[in-house]
């Protein structure tokens, strides 16, 4: 059976040469290449599986890596995590560092993220710390602290464009998952709702809380209603909360992840921006809407 083996670069400091090309086409005996980005993005093709020693080498290299089947490659869904993945920070952290109290949240974020404690009893702790913050101040803290991954809104319109469904299902909040939504074009997004009375948080979070089980749940019903197979989904996030979905993907990546979530997933993204998971798919820059 025919694999390919695409290698990714960091796009500001690209790591894929000729060289490189040379080196990877010799040990896998590959029978053709093609560049989806000019020493960006390289697909290698070739015949049976690749070993376990050349698997080592690549996992040493500055460049990203992914083998699959070329011809189920190309994805129809999209699940994607929100907080550091689509955006480039944790939400809640930053409303509490708004309120100065980012060092009584921030470490309850990362333990919930490496799965050391559970989530939903961690997110009602910290919601709870944010009692009093006002409705306003959630949009001086979006407009000046929330910053697109590169590569998000190219990702999700470029498989938008061809007729991918685009789904942003974040255990954050429904504030800022809108708003990212608009920006980036993702088509369904799903969240936690913040309550509020009078124009202040309560320090409450809205049932049933969106975690783990809602995410690969949201996969799931998203693949059934358009008939697509497991092959045709794609997902991507970080933390422990996405494990359940990177592992019912068809392909499941972890975008600069926690190590639980990096174990979980198919790919693993650490030196590319989320344009990786287009070149996986076998596009060519050529192809991106940006």
């Amino acid at each position: 059976m025919t694999n390919v083996l695409t290698l990714i670069s960091n796009t500001e400091d690209t790591a894929i040469s000729n060289e490189v090309k040379d080196k990877y086409t010799k040990l896998l005996n590959a029978t053709s290449s093609n560049w989806l980005g000019n020493y960006v993005a390289l697909d290698l093709f070739f015949d049976g599986d690749i070993e376990e020693n050349i698997k080592t080498m690549l996992h040493k290299e500055k460049f990203d890596f992914a083998i699959q089947n070329p011809i189920t490659r190309r994805k129809m869904l999209l699940v994607a995590d929100m907080d550091s993945t689509i955006i480039q920070c944790e939400c809640i952290d930053e409303l509490a560092d708004f309120l100065g109290i980012k060092n009584k949240v921030s470490h309850i974020t990362e333990a919930a993220m490496r799965g050391e404690i559970g989530f939903k009893a961690a997110l009602k702790e910290r919601v709870a710390l944010l009692k009093g913050l006002k409705i306003k101040d959630l949009e001086t803290v979006f407009k000046e602290r929330v910053a697109l991954t590169p590569g998000a809104r190219t990702l999700v319109q470029t498989m938008n464009a061809n007729g991918a469904n685009t789904v942003l299902v974040s255990g954050g909040f429904t504030y800022f998952t809108e708003r990212v939504s608009e920006l980036t074009g993702f088509k369904v997004n799903r969240a936690n709702i913040l309550l509020h009375e009078n124009g202040e948080l309560t320090g409450r979070v809205g049932e049933p809380i969106i975690d783990s089980d809602t995410k690969i749940k949201s996969l799931i019903e998203f693949r059934d209603n358009a008939n697509l197979s497991i092959h045709d989904t794609i997902a991507v996030g970080d933390g422990a909360n996405d494990i359940p979905m990177l592992l019912g993907a068809g392909l499941g990546v972890g975008y600069n992840p926690f190590p639980t979530a990096g174990e979980a997933a198919d790919v693993v993204i650490n030196h590319g921006d989320l344009t990786a998971l287009l070149y996986m798919q076998g596009y060519t820059d050529k192809e991106f809407i940006t």
